[in-house]
Formats: structure tokens, C-alpha cells, sequence
């Protein structure tokens, strides 16, 4: 008797065992990321801040997209050749299907080319695609796309193009895209809990194979330390958005990865030179010899970060070597303010949103401070940020802190829309720097290009409208089992992504 009890509990707790090894091998169906706000939008035509970008981006396809390796590849266009300089040819695939079972044609391709670059629909990536003046199919497989001269960095824009379906956009309208978005992509709109998180769902029939999750949840998590302790405990298993110290933080866990990249975005201080005491390029220069850059990076960015003296990186075409920096100098920066009229200080309002370093924002209001200038931050959320900073110069502030990127890799989707004085979101006109930005953005020979963005860069050095800080690191913690690898795009592609 005693020796078949025996043997009853060996085969349980042996059954138990295997139970648990199984439990403990099998991967879960569903993604959890946690992101710091909720999308602004996920119409794809209209934002593509982080937020917005990391969800909608994998319920749409793109006409072509970067490889990891940060290549132009193929992606709703099998290929394209260039007719003449303000020409391109694209075959596009035939066998994709929108996830309500219709097919993807070349009329959805055309249909969203003029949907983002129509003036009225007032898309606030317009100034990447406005050298685009038209979009023909010209057979069931082929679209040609015009610009109005010649335009390199045509193809570099052209990453960011989602497609959406023209007859179900026509049918639901706007606000209704936005809401529940419909696309190509590998992941289905399911739902969007304002304020708490977005649902998808797996696409069964995605033309590229099956998707690595059943599901995907994106969540807003303001709290850093929040987004920590969900990834600890199980309830995140990608987060975002974390500086140095909580890498540093994360690095001890033996279950969970710290995973890093260098990127194309800027972190710069961006100067209404079209109302306020900015106007002045005194106070500027002041604000440039005022900041210790290698300060802030050293003490604060624990080797993540590389200061940058423009608002480019290595990664851009039109990166240049030798653009001049303004050194630490308080004494030269309290000389300029006096020289301006403001020896006694002056005031000014610094717009930022939470998704930025804020231990960065108080270094620079404390480093300010010491010159004279006192800071005042305006904190909002993303989709206020983004108003205020495409807003006119009286209600833009004096100063913008952010991080700048395109997604393009390119210098015309960063010194065109951030500088040009037709811009929405530029507070700078210089006629000298628009014609620079305009004949670099339309010569063929890359010598030629790189020629005018040296010295639109001189210019900007010299004026002030932007001051460039340091070329960001995006820092993600991450379950160890988890299999990715981040790009210098920021992209949380959720098709390069499965479980070891």
C-alpha cells in the first residue's frame, strides 16, 4: 500500500514538473508594450511622432521602407526607375490585401500620395512631401509619381508613405480613419481605450507570412518607473523611452535586457526668432554660450549620447564635418544679454512634453539661470506639445525642447521643415537659408547637395533659430526572451520581433 502511494506521488510530481517546463518554455500569445502617452492619432497621414508611429506603422504597409541595416527596400512597390529627373516609375504588388479581404491597387497607392500632399487636408507632413505634384496609375501594376523639379530625397520620404485603402477612407471619412484605422499591415485594429491603450490583433493573411504574436498591446504609461515595474513584474514586455539611469537600473535583472541604438534624432532647443526677447540674435548666441552640452551629456546620458553640432547625424545624407559650435562661455553669454538690453535677466517660457528627458529640461534651466535667463517649462502632452510646436510664433513660447527626426534619413526632412520659412514648423525666415534649403533639396549630384547644406548649416550656426544638443540613443528594456534588434529609425516593427 505504502509502496503504490509512493509511486502515485513520483508520477505526480513528475507530471507536475513537465507541466511547469512546458508552462515555462511556451512563449505568450500577446505583445505588451509600454509607451509613454497614447497615440496622438492613428491616421497614418497625419502624425508620426513616436507614439502614433510605433502602433499605426504596423497596421499599415508603406510603399517602401529601410531594412535593418537601414537600406531602401521594397515593400507595396516590387521595384522603381527613374523616367527623368522629376519622374518615377514603382510596379506595385498585386497579391496584398486590405485586412476587410479587398484588394490593395494602384489607385489606394495614388489616392494616398495626393490625400497627404492635398494643402487641405492640412497634414503636418506636408513639408516632406509637398515636392510632389502628382500621382497617375498607368496600368493595373505601375504608379508614376511627378515632383515639380528634381528631388533626391524623394525615395527617403517616400519610407514614411502609408497606404490606405481609398475606398474604405471614402466611406468612413477622417475622423473615422483615426479612430479605427484600416490598412495592409500585419497587425488589426481591435480597439483603442482612450487614455489607457490600443489592441490589435494578428493579420491571418498578411502577404509577408504570419505575424510572431497573436495580439499586440500598446499602453500609455506617463511613469518611468511604472514602465520598470510592469516589465519586473511580467505586465510589459517591451518598454520605451528610458534614459541611463533606468538602463543602469534594468542591467542587474537576469531576466530582462536593456537594448540600445543610436538614432537619427536630435535633441535640440528650438528659438521663436519671430516674437519675444528671442528675436534678438544676442539672447540667442547668449543661450548657445550659456549651455555646457558636454556637462549635461557626461553627467547625465551615461554614454548613450554623442553631442552633435548640428541638427544631423552620421546616419543623415547631408551630414557635414566642422560645423561651428559655441563653447561654454557664461561670462560672453551674460555680455550679450547685457548688450541686448537685458543685464537685469529676462524671462522665458520652455515648452516640452513628458516623453523628453526631463532631467535634461532642468539642466538647462538651471544652467540658463545662471546668466540670467530664467526658465520657465510648460509641460503638456504629446499631441499639446505638437500643437504648440507647429503653432504661430504668439503661441509657440520662447524656447522648444525636443527631439527631432524624419524618419528619413535624410537632411531635407530636417533642415527643410524645421528651417525654411514656409514650414509650419519653423520660427525662422532667411531668405539666404530658404535658398540653400531649395537647391539642395532639388540638385541630382550629391556634391552639389552637400555643397548647400554646409552652408545652410553655417547659417544656422551663425543665427541661432535652433540650438543642437546631442544625437539621441533610444533605450528600450526588454524580457530577455525576446528577440529584436532596435534600428536607428526608432521603429517598433512588430514583424522583426519573436520570442527566443
Amino acid at each position: 500500500m505504502l509502496k503504490k502511494l509512493l509511486l502515485t506521488i513520483y508520477a505526480l510530481v513528475l507530471a507536475l514538473a513537465g507541466l511547469g517546463a512546458d508552462s515555462a518554455m511556451a512563449a505568450p500569445d500577446k505583445l505588451v508594450v509600454d509607451l509613454v502617452n497614447e497615440p496622438s492619432t492613428l491616421d497614418p497621414h497625419r502624425q508620426w511622432n513616436p507614439d502614433s508611429y510605433y502602433v499605426y506603422r504596423n497596421i499599415y504597409d508603406n510603399l517602401v521602407t529601410r531594412d535593418t541595416a537601414g537600406k531602401i527596400v521594397p515593400q507595396i512597390a516590387t521595384s522603381w526607375k527613374l523616367l527623368d529627373d522629376t519622374t518615377v516609375e514603382f510596379k506595385i504588388r498585386t497579391d496584398v490585401k486590405f485586412q476587410d479581404g479587398s484588394p490593395l491597387t494602384a489607385q489606394d497607392v495614388v489616392f494616398s500620395i495626393k490625400r497627404i500632399t492635398n494643402p487641405e487636408f492640412k497634414s503636418p507632413q506636408l513639408g516632406q512631401f509637398n515636392s510632389i505634384t502628382d500621382a497617375t496609375a498607368t496600368a493595373p501594376d505601375t504608379v508614376v509619381v511627378k515632383t515639380g523639379k528634381p528631388y533626391p530625397p524623394l525615395l527617403a520620404q517616400l519610407v514614411k508613405l502609408s497606404i490606405v485603402s481609398k475606398a474604405y477612407t471614402e466611406k468612413v471619412g477622417d475622423e473615422k480613419l483615426n479612430l479605427e484605422p484600416m490598412g495592409s499591415g500585419p497587425y488589426k485594429f481591435v480597439s483603442w481605450q482612450k487614455g489607457v491603450k490600443v489592441e490589435l490583433a494578428a493579420n491571418e493573411n498578411y502577404w509577408r507570412g504570419t505575424p510572431p504574436f497573436a495580439a499586440a498591446e500598446f499602453r500609455a504609461v506617463k511613469d518611468a518607473a511604472t514602465r520598470i515595474a510592469d516589465l519586473r513584474t511580467g505586465k510589459a514586455d517591451l518598454i520605451v523611452s528610458l534614459n541611463s539611469d533606468n538602463a543602469a537600473e534594468l542591467k542587474s535583472a537576469s531576466n530582462l535586457a536593456v537594448l540600445s541604438a543610436p538614432t537619427e534624432r536630435v535633441a535640440y532647443l528650438m528659438m521663436n526668432t519671430e516674437y519675444g526677447p528671442l528675436t534678438d540674435v544676442k539672447v540667442r548666441r547668449a543661450v548657445a554660450y550659456a549651455l555646457d552640452r558636454k556637462l549635461i551629456i557626461d553627467a547625465l546620458l551615461g554614454g548613450y549620447s554623442r553631442i552633435t553640432d548640428e541638427l544631423l547625424t552620421p546616419a543623415h545624407f547631408g551630414y557635414v564635418e566642422g560645423v561651428k559650435a559655441y563653447p561654454h562661455d557664461p561670462v560672453k553669454a551674460k555680455a550679450l544679454l547685457a548688450e541686448a538690453g537685458y543685464a537685469d535677466g529676462v524671462t522665458v517660457e520652455l515648452v516640452t512634453a513628458p516623453v523628453f528627458d526631463q532631467r535634461i529640461v532642468q539642466a538647462i534651466q538651471q544652467q540658463l539661470s545662471k546668466v540670467g535667463i530664467t526658465v520657465k517649462i510648460s509641460m503638456g502632452d504629446m499631441s499639446t506639445f505638437l500643437k504648440r510646436r507647429r503653432a504661430d510664433p504668439e503661441g509657440f513660447g520662447d524656447m522648444v525642447f525636443g527631439r527631432w527626426s524624419c524618419a528619413c534619413q535624410d537632411a531635407d526632412g530636417v533642415l527643410y521643415a524645421m528651417f525654411h520659412s514656409d514650414s509650419v514648423w519653423s520660427k525662422y525666415a532667411n531668405p539666404e537659408l530658404d535658398k540653400h534649403l531649395e537647391a539642395a533639396r532639388s540638385a541630382m549630384d550629391p556634391e552639389v547637395r552637400l555643397k548647400h547644406y554646409r552652408l545652410a548649416n553655417d547659417i544656422i550656426a551663425d543665427q541661432v533659430p535652433s540650438i543642437p544638443l546631442y544625437q539621441a540613443a533610444a533605450i528600450y528594456g526588454a524580457k530577455k526572451n525576446l528577440q529584436w534588434t532596435p534600428t536607428a529609425n526608432e521603429s517598433l516593427f512588430l514583424m522583426d520581433m519573436s520570442w527566443k
